[in-house]
């Protein structure tokens, strides 16, 4: 019998070639393909008889073949598969193009199941051209044989090259009828409150159904699977973080009060609840495990920055990880405009450079192993990098708070490794971080607007601080969908404006142009390298023009960045990766290049890149694609009044993994889909608080118990 947890590499029948495109999908167990689900199905479960194919409509037939036969066309460049299948009312020709190995498939006297459009042939005769084809075992045209292909409900997945849907299917059917049984680990009375089938039967219904009800059914049920298992490790995470301990103290307001003064602006009544919220959450004895969201431009660093300096007062350290090195030294830029005088020392780490910053303009370039040991000796108040933060060899001396810029999804096991070493607790060991008894207090900073269903969906184990006001004076980015044919007048227009001494941003989707085996081609999506060299050589000769892409080495982003908030480049051409975090006040146009690539998130956080200083700015959106997709979330982006309403609607148009990715979450794509549908979401919410509230343990669920802690796993929980 097959187990879930063969490796397909090892089982007989799986060939190689197989084995090595199934890794393509991320698929190397028995588990991993079947849990490889169709994302639609074909209905070939109608049959006609042949004498009744109707032109233009799709159909099934049954017949014998009478005929096979193989021809080149008139220039010799294509092979033609011809074939004459016949039924007791008549006769139809299939034809193939360039599947030669049908010859040694299709055989005259075997029947064949036929699947496919029914069209007119030159010869004003009803032809199927390139039909889904099964040849059948059997000797004598019964209707009994169970089929994959035809004949059915047919399912059809995510491919790759050289492996398409029917391969797929014809790799699956024989694993489900030899895989063993499944052991159940949902609830029996879940099962039946909800009417749910068992996991044996789902699989089979999800992946050949015999009606559209079973898929139906069984394709909620895996939905509500990955949401319910959701539920459960927010709320297992909540129960957990409960029982540690953290750094608990009452701010010093009056401090903080004066570090408001000596801000060039007044915080928004937004940022001064946000950052409250926070300070109460100090006076807690456990954890803060918190989301700050807000958008773009609101203020959310400046409302981390002073919980910091409240913990630093405390003699405490702070850890900022952001995702990018540039959004790493933007963090760290804010410190030093905005708190000059803070002497306890600010700490920047990225890959290419370690650099002190201790007030009154002094700041140090240091050896990075000297800045560890820096750190790990409570030397550094404010510690700043990015993901380097929680390796193995990085120490913090007394580490009190942690805030995360745009990863929410950052999880209990990565958040204790940054306590390793700590004064607090020895956690050298992996049994030492599941059984720490002292963390730092978690802080998640997002500028992706999340739709509430979502939040409360995805990061049910934080709680939420929302900035949703702008600072005063901000106004409005004007923001234009620009058609191919303006596009001259669209230079015109950012000359203009740099002569007027304004900066201009330019976003790609690509860094390089697009290769097909080896040879150049001209895509419709722009490319950073060729954008530059058009705009540098032939748009805007004059001027300084430079480009910024993940491919570069850290110090040559680093001098791009500088000179362009410097003011010393007009245009930057740039992939995403400006998307978070650059501020450059004097930058006041943002002109993006091929918008249907990016999510309206995405586009919402490239605008927001603009309009922070005092000039009017501009957001011009380009396009080739005319789709009513395209068009539509264009014009969500110009109408939205704020980046919530904006996510409300990417959420209806494109769905929750356009919001976050996909990848970031961890989730799987069904339970992504699901969450469209907030019914099933609040059932399975109903569902885990039913099971938690009577056993948080899972002492009397030790299936789900085990399946739970693989699930925190996937989605980085653990």
């Amino acid at each position: 019998m097959i187990k879930l947890s063969d490796q397909l590499s090892e089982l007989k029948g799986f060939r190689k070639n197989f084995v090595d495109k199934l890794k393509k999908l991320n698929i190397e167990t028995i588990k991993d393909l079947l849990w490889h689900f169709p994302f639609r199905y074909e209905d070939f479960s109608g049959f006609s008889k042949i004498a009744d194919l109707k032109i233009g409509e799709h159909a099934t037939v049954q017949g014998v073949i009478s005929a096979v036969k193989l021809y080149r066309t008139w220039k010799r460049r294509m092979f033609i598969v011809e074939a004459l299948i016949s039924d007791d009312t008549g006769s139809v020709k299939a034809v193939w193009f360039n599947q030669r190995f049908l010859l040694s498939v299709l055989k005259k006297g075997r029947i064949v199941n036929l699947a496919g459009k029914a069209t007119e042939s030159s010869k004003n005769s009803v032809c199927m051209s390139h039909p889904v084809y099964e040849v059948l075992n059997q000797k004598t045209i019964s209707g009994n044989e169970e089929t994959k292909h035809t004949g059915r409900l047919t399912p059809v997945y995510s491919e790759t090259k050289g492996l398409t849907s029917r391969a797929i299917r014809f790799l699956i059917k024989p694993v489900l009828e030899n895989l063993e049984k499944i052991a159940e680990f949902l609830p029996e009375e879940i099962l039946n409150r909800l009417r749910f089938p068992e996991i044996n039967p789902a699989l089979r219904q999800l992946h050949f159904p015999d009606n559209p009800e079973e898929w139906k059914i069984a394709q909620k049920r895996f939905a509500f699977e990955d949401l319910f298992l959701l539920q459960l490790a927010n709320l297992k995470q909540r129960l957990w973080l409960a029982e540690k301990k953290s750094f608990s103290f009452d701010a010093d307001l009056e401090f903080l009060k004066k570090e408001f003064s000596r801000l060039p602006f007044e915080l928004t009544q937004a940022q001064k609840k946000a950052l409250w919220e926070i300070l109460k959450d100090f006076k807690k004895p456990h954890p803060m495990n918190r989301l700050l969201q807000g958008d773009v431009g609101s203020g959310k660093t400046i409302v981390a920055a002073l919980a910091a300096l409240a913990i630093a007062k405390e003699n405490k350290q702070n850890a900022f990880m952001a995702p990018t090195e540039v959004l790493a030294r933007q963090h760290y830029a804010t410190f030093k405009k905005f708190f000059s005088d803070f002497d306890k020392g600010v700490g920047l780490i990225t890959g290419g450079e370690a650099i002190v910053f201790y007030g009154d303009n002094l700041e140090t370039k240091v050896k990075k192993q000297e800045l560890i040991k820096k750190i790990a000796d409570n030397e550094i108040k404010i510690v700043i990098g990015t993901h380097s933060l929680i390796q193995k060899n990085f120490k913090f001396g007394d580490l009190a708070f942690v805030v995360v810029d745009e990863q929410h999804r950052f999880g209990v096991k990565q958040r204790a490794e940054l306590l390793r070493g700590s004064r607090q607790v020895n956690t050298r060991t992996s049994a030492d971080i599941k059984s720490a008894l002292t963390l730092p207090h978690f802080l998640s900073m997002s500028a992706t607007p999340i739709p509430r269903t979502l939040s409360l969906t995805l990061f049910g184990d934080l709680d939420l601080s929302i900035i949703d006001e702008l600072p005063k004076n901000r106004k409005k980015i004007i923001t234009k969908a620009v058609s191919p044919s303006n596009r001259d007048k669209a230079y015109v227009f950012i000359r203009e404006q740099i002569k007027k001494g304004r900066q201009t941003f330019v976003i790609c989707p690509r860094i390089d142009p697009a290769e097909i085996n080896g040879n150049l081609f001209i895509p419709e999506t722009k490319a950073v390298k060729e954008e530059y060299e058009k705009l540098s050589q032939k748009i805007f000769p004059d001027l300084k023009v430079a480009m910024l892409h993940g491919k570069m080495k850290s110090k040559e982003k680093a001098l791009t960045m500088k000179e362009f908030s410097e003011g010393k480049t007009d245009i930057l051409v740039s992939t995403s990766v400006i998307e978070v975090g650059v501020d450059i006040p004097n930058a006041t146009i943002m002109m993006i290049e091929g918008t249907e690539c990016f999510g309206l998130a995405q586009l919402y956080q490239f605008r927001g890149r603009v309009g922070r200083g005092q000039h009017q700015s501009f957001c011009f959106l380009f396009t080739d694609s005319f789709s009513k997709t395209t068009q539509q979330r264009l014009r969500s982006l110009i109408e939205a009044k704020n980046g919530f309403e904006l996510a409300e609607k990417d959420l209806e148009i494109r769905g929750p993994g356009e919001i976050l990715g996909a990848a970031q979450t961890g989730v799987p794509d069904l339970a992504m889909k699901a969450i469209k549908n907030p019914e099933l979401v609040k059932t399975a919410r109903d569902e885990a608080v039913g099971i938690i509230g009577k056993d948080p343990e899972l002492k009397n669920y030790p299936l789900l118990q085990k399946r739970l802690e693989s699930f925190g796993k996937e989605i980085h929980l653990e």
